[in-house]
């Protein structure tokens, strides 16, 4: 089966590629995309991907499924188009920023910049059918990112993964610890935010561990 996506993750992936359950799952999306409206757009499904190579990645931040609304989802966990109104988990992270390290609430949230800087912005499941939070969940999208989270922690060390909410740090019980930072968080939707989102100061911790290790900080 050939995948679009980048070649530096094509060739760690390609096992992946064959395997019956991944057949399995782009029939499905194949057949979601013909016969519903599914978000992100398909040459956007594997945009986290395509904006930052394997061996680019610096950070990792797990989300859950693309958001379902229409205009919203472009292949980036949390990132809206630019033009459409942030969504407020998305607008909690950027009044995290600027209550950590002071930079102000953009205009766009359009989360691109973080991408081309090394930041994967992965979601578990990369497809979503329209108004319908959760379709695609249980249908291989897990298993294939299990193994993105597997080679970044087996072959890369040095990558700060940020955590938020407890699906996100189930997922990344898998995480070597030890050669990596994981900083984990309550998620920052409006319903958890102030559990201790708010005040967790990832971004300064992210950019401290960064310069530590010899890297350029993240321009959030």
């Amino acid at each position: 089966m050939d995948v679009k996506i980048s070649s530096s993750w094509k060739s760690r992936l390609a096992d992946e590629f064959t395997k019956p359950y991944f057949q399995k799952l782009a029939d499905f999306v194949r057949q979601e995309y013909s016969t519903q409206t599914v978000y992100p757009p398909g040459k956007e499904i594997f945009r986290a991907f395509d904006e930052c190579d394997f061996d680019q990645v610096r950070v990792v931040i797990i989300g859950q499924d693309p958001y379902h609304g229409a205009g919203q989802a472009n292949g980036l966990c949390f990132s809206v188009r630019e033009g459409i109104t942030l969504p407020p988990s998305l607008l909690n992270i950027f009044k995290e920023i600027r209550a950590d390290i002071g930079k102000p609430i953009p205009a766009s949230g359009d989360l691109e910049r973080w991408a081309t800087q090394g930041v994967l912005l992965l979601n578990a499941t990369l497809t979503v059918r329209a108004s319908t939070p959760g379709s695609h969940q249980n249908k291989g999208w897990e298993l294939f990112t299990d193994e993105v989270i597997r080679k970044l922690s087996t072959e890369r060390q040095n990558i700060v993964y940020l955590l938020w909410g407890a699906y996100a740090q189930k997922k990344g019980e898998i995480i070597d610890r030890n050669n990596n930072l994981v900083l984990m968080s309550p998620h920052p939707s409006p319903f958890s935010a102030d559990r201790g989102f708010f005040g967790c100061k990832h971004f300064s911790k992210t950019n401290a561990y960064l310069k530590a290790k010899g890297q350029e900080e993240i321009e959030w």
